[in-house]
């Protein structure tokens, strides 16, 4: 059996300058942090008692024999693409809801990606992680989302992602004091809106013609430059907090679906009670709700969107994990297939260092 723990993501600067439509042709940037809610994957294989070989859950609960039965796209697609032909067990929990903007979408692919190479006994760097999760998500389901999710899915931290014309993607991490990250942390609020969407419509409304965003787009990738360069230096965080309100604007003017009067309403009220800049995380449309707040305002603006659910949560820098990983249940006399792969797996991630769980 194995587990794989994966983090959502909240980006902060750049977002829409990471769809290859646009970053082939002009380049993009994004700054953004994974933090400590995450998506976690338990897989092994199915005994082969069973009339089917595949159980999938997730929100549903998946009984089928044929791999191409299985409603799950990603799920799908995944087992196609590693070419797995022993029966398979997938059960997903995650610490926040789908379709919410923090890129659970992508944390899913990365995260059982990462399990079911686990299961066969390889370990895959977090490149190659991010990079084949972008080809699944992209190429093979064909969905409208951008490349940032599945790097940070992957990688973890807080980073400056670059997007290149050749289509190479580059990982700068930030290298702050603790100090000037506990400040940042200290200043954000996230709030859910109750509101579910899917990602690919939104952004759809916006990346088919994006062409015609040239303006927009431009003036978000460079707010990640003048971002980093108020983090890296003494002055006030606060002007962090105004460029996301800029950038918030920026986003808002590339299609109508980005936001609406309910949202548009919420953020006002919060601006009102103390908040300096904000926005919905992900393509828009409904999610979670960041917010850039002074300590000394953060009860005034819980107070005002008490009808709202609070997250709170701190930066999280580890990246997709394996935390469990257990190969003594194999039905050896019946499907023997274990090999020296699944040993040397297991001390790789014990030289990794990884976390074990005690318990499942």
């Amino acid at each position: 059996m194995i587990i794989s723990r994966t983090p959502y993501r909240i980006s902060f600067f750049g977002g829409g300058t990471d769809y290859p439509v646009w970053y082939e042709k002009h380049g993009g940037a994004v700054l953004a942090t994974t933090i400590d809610k995450y998506c976690y994957l338990t897989c092994r294989y199915f005994p082969p008692f069973f009339e089917h070989k595949f159980r999938i859950v997730w929100s549903k609960i998946e009984n089928c024999a044929d791999a191409q039965k299985i409603n799950h796209p990603a799920v799908r697609e995944i087992l196609n693409f590693l070419k797995l032909e022993r029966g398979i067990e997938i059960h997903h929990v995650g610490d926040l809801p789908a379709r919410s903007g923090m890129g659970s979408s992508s944390s899913f692919t990365v995260g059982l990606l990462h399990a079911l190479y686990a299961l066969k006994g390889y370990m895959p760097t977090k490149h190659q992680l991010a990079t084949e999760s972008i080809f699944i998500e992209q190429e093979l389901l064909k969905e409208t989302v951008g490349s940032q999710d599945q790097v940070l899915a992957a990688h973890g931290g807080f980073n400056q992602i670059l997007f290149l014309k050749n289509g190479e993607i580059s990982v700068h991490p930030i290298v702050l004091p603790s100090e000037r990250f506990d400040e940042l942390n200290s200043h954000l609020m996230l709030f859910y809106t109750g509101m579910k969407r899917t990602a690919s419509d939104v952004a759809s409304s916006y990346v088919h013609g994006i062409e015609e965003r040239k303006r927009q787009l431009r003036v978000m990738k460079d707010i990640v430059e003048e971002s980093i360069s108020i983090l890296n230096s003494s002055h006030d965080i606060t002007a962090f907090g105004e460029l996301m309100h800029e950038s918030w604007l920026v986003k808002r003017s590339l299609s109508s679906n980005v936001s609406n009067p309910h949202i548009d309403g919420i953020y006002e009220t919060a601006i009102a009670a103390g908040a300096i800049g904000g926005k919905l995380t992900g393509a828009g449309g409904g999610g979670f709700l960041l917010l850039f707040t002074p300590p000394d305002k953060r009860k005034d603006v819980k107070e005002v969107l008490h009808n709202l659910i609070y997250v709170p949560f701190k930066f999280d820098f580890s990246g997709s994990q394996i935390i469990y990983h257990n190969f003594e249940e194999d039905y050896s006399g019946i499907e023997k297939e274990r090999d020296n792969q699944s040993i040397i797996l297991s001390r790789k991630l014990e030289s990794y260092n990884c976390q074990t769980l005690q318990k499942v």
